[in-house]
């Protein structure tokens, strides 16, 4: 692979990466928060691999047809393996993280700095993991008897138990974790995994173990449960989707 066709396939990556950058594919992959350094830096490639061709064709023309003599070796050819995974990427835009995922890693709630106060709304919207964070470490006393209304995907435990779940990023898909919460109550006769549900309820002092690592999941009394399109972004709960 010669520098003419290393510049191509930096053109290429930085190409996707700005791709991804301006659509909602980049969703897949990061946080939204770091869309700017993304785009940053598929815009960085794009102008490496410009530099690239324009130092190449310059040195070229000051050397003239000498710098044409082949080389004493040949390049290997498996270096273009690299334009596989960007064929992919452009390609196949691979799923958000569901239930297959969730259930087999354990959930990975953490105690909140505090418990801002709720909108006087009726129900209110709240994100699942703050309803978690509430109900666990707060024994639902912020939450009182207020009606909640929650957004998250089916999943089923090996007996069927249903849970509703977000996943949770740090900075991307390959850090994400999975926040559980039970469901009793008023719940459909038949769920399937992955279905988005939008659930009103109310709060429980019931709870339960996570299999995976033992970590307390709360429940959510359901008073209605219905089915919902997934959302923009599966692993941000803001509400402005």
């Amino acid at each position: 692979m010669n520098r003419q066709a290393q510049a191509v396939v930096m053109f290429l990556v930085g190409a996707v990466i700005l791709h991804a950058g301006f659509t909602d594919l980049y969703l897949r992959y990061v946080k939204a928060g770091l869309r700017p350094l993304l785009l940053a830096a598929g815009a960085v490639l794009v102008a490496g691999a410009a530099a690239a061709v324009w130092y190449e064709v310059k040195s070229r023309s000051g050397r003239g047809r000498c710098a044409d003599a082949p080389h004493g070796h040949r390049e290997p050819r498996v270096a273009w393996l690299l334009l596989i995974p960007l064929l992919a990427l452009i390609l196949v835009a691979p799923p958000a993280l569901g239930s297959f995922s969730a259930m087999r890693a354990g959930t990975a709630l953490q105690q909140p700095y505090g418990y801002p106060k709720l909108p006087a709304s009726d129900p209110v919207r709240i994100s699942l993991v703050d309803y978690a964070g509430r109900a666990v470490y707060d024994h639902g006393r912020s939450l009182g008897k207020r009606r909640v209304q929650i957004t998250g995907f089916v999943a089923l435990d090996a007996q069927g138990a249903p849970y509703l779940v977000r996943m949770s990023l740090n900075c991307c898909a390959a850090d994400a974790q999975p926040v559980k919460l039970a469901l009793t109550g008023d719940i459909p006769p038949v769920l399937q995994p992955d279905t988005w549900l939008r659930v009103t309820g109310t709060y429980t002092p019931k709870q339960t173990r996570d299999p995976v690592n033992h970590r307390p999941i709360p429940y959510v009394r359901v008073t209605e449960a219905v089915p919902v399109p997934a959302p923009r972004d599966p692993y941000d709960e803001s509400w402005n989707q």
